[in-house]
């Protein structure tokens, strides 16, 4: 059992403060460092990803810290994408076939809040704000943080440090600065913007409110999540360069006739667009790997800050959620720090890594398969086979968001079968009716082993 004592984490976003609530339940006295200032004195940063999609893999994680209660107040569920098209038409795509297969919208800063209120006055986590962790010396076992407010430096011990903040994360450029971590930080050559749906005139919503929505173009696309107070957060993903692209959206009339033009219905109910697209900085789109995740029990990297992903597959703060869990089992695992931190990559990377491809491969999918009539037989056809065969086939995309249970490298495997025998079903079919069901039986029974649990059809 690792010895109880103090212990510091850099970072008090969601995965921080999670991650604070499981250790100081174990009995560790945690501090975290924060280079913000206290969010629960006012709104979140302007122009950042304001919003979160909370599924099972999250859910789960706010279950077993026992802080689901605290939050839920503050999430939208969303059933399905719904479709803006080119041409005007509107479809819903359910995620799942099952009813509680949904997702949640939360704002980031009201789950940031709600996770600090936790995490100080139930378990007594204690909160550094303005304190900006500067540099690691792994020799002599401190990192040094600059106390934002005084103007001082603070020596804090690496007994470990806990590194839970972020993509850009300041504890894993110095390790590779150092070259104690190798790090590859692979960014798309598409950005995003946050833009803004306000509530309607009666303080409802101006879209169908329980749906993820997409207008997807091609090679670029606009989404918009719903909020509690009616209004919805929308994000445009866009090339940085070329045509069209936000380097080319370099005037008010350029980019007043790009949203109205590609989206002219979301055009009408966004009255400061342009405003904020102009405002708005674009937001960096990438992919972070990271190898090692620790040097020698003394430091460790935990969430984004070990393997950062890209948004379009609605998992990066369940990733990271998860990440919480599995180190937290490390710790009550091993005996020592280098060994828990160990373990903890162990399990974890595999999986990070995979969920990065399919986050990847899913941006394709909503900005420009949606709207593919063989994507979507492919789609019918993959509930219809978990319908007729729940214990060994369930589409790869339920695997990720519904299923805590089956881990992402799993559904990543499972689910590059199913889509060869998808392609195979469908080479030659237009509809579920052109469909060889008793083939298509005989396939799954070879191919794909029962999987644990209870996957009984409803």
């Amino acid at each position: 059992m690792i010895e109880r004592g103090p212990l510091n984490i850099v970072g008090a976003g969601p995965a921080g403060c999670l991650l604070a609530i499981l250790l100081q339940r174990r009995g560790f006295e945690v501090t975290l460092y924060e280079s913000r200032r206290d969010p629960r004195g006012g709104p979140g940063e302007s122009g950042r990803s304001i919003n979160l999609a909370l599924a099972d893999r999250g859910l789960h994680a706010l279950e077993v810290a026992g802080v689901y209660a605290d939050v839920a107040a503050g999430m939208v569920p969303m059933r399905g994408r719904f479709l803006h098209q080119p041409d005007g038409t509107e479809l819903l795509q359910p995620y799942g076939r099952r009813p509680g297969e949904v997702i949640h919208s939360i704002s980031r800063h009201r789950l940031t809040v709600a996770l600090l209120e936790v995490a100080t006055r139930r378990h007594g986590v204690r909160v550094e704000f303005e304190h900006r962790l500067t540099d690691l010396d792994p020799a002599g076992g401190a990192a040094l943080v600059q106390d934002l407010r005084r103007g001082r430096t603070l020596t804090v011990p690496m007994g470990p440090l806990l590194a839970a903040d972020g993509g850009g994360s300041a504890a894993r450029r110095c390790l590779s600065d150092r070259g104690l971590v190798h790090v590859v930080e692979a960014g798309l050559d598409h950005g995003y913007k946050e833009l803004s749906i306000p509530a309607a005139r009666d303080g409802g919503y101006a879209l169908a409110p329980n749906a993820l929505h997409i207008w997807p173009r091609g090679n670029f696309m606009l989404i918009a999540l719903p909020n509690t107070d009616g209004s919805f957060t929308a994000t445009l993903f866009l090339a940085n360069r070329g045509a069209p692209s936000f380097a080319a959206l370099d005037t008010a009339p350029r980019i007043r006739e790009f949203l109205s033009t590609q989206f002219p219905d979301a055009y009408r109910l966004m009255p400061a667009c342009v405003d904020e697209f102009q405002a708005h900085a674009t937001g960096f789109l990438g992919t972070v790997y990271a190898d090692p995740w620790n040097f020698k029990g003394m430091v460790g990297l935990v969430g984004d800050a070990a393997h950062a992903i890209v948004p379009f597959h609605g998992q990066g703060m369940n990733c990271c959620f998860e990440d919480c869990l599995e180190f937290d089992a490390s710790v009550g695992a091993e005996s020592t720090w280098e060994a828990a931190l160990g373990r903890f990559q162990a399990v974890r990377k595999p999986n990070a890594d995979a969920i990065a491809a399919m986050a990847l491969e899913n941006y394709q999918e909503m900005r420009e398969h949606v709207i593919d009539p063989k994507f979507l037989l492919r789609q019918r056809l993959s509930l219809e086979l978990e319908r007729r065969h729940p214990r060994r086939f369930i589409p790869r995309y339920s695997m990720v968001m519904f299923h805590h249970e089956i881990p992402y490298r799993i559904a990543q495997l499972r689910g590059a079968v199913q889509s060869r025998l998808l392609d195979e079903l469908t080479a030659d079919a237009a509809t579920l009716e052109d469909i060889d069901f008793e083939r298509a039986g005989r396939e799954i029974e070879r191919l794909l082993s029962p999987m644990p649990g209870d996957h009984a059809p409803t």
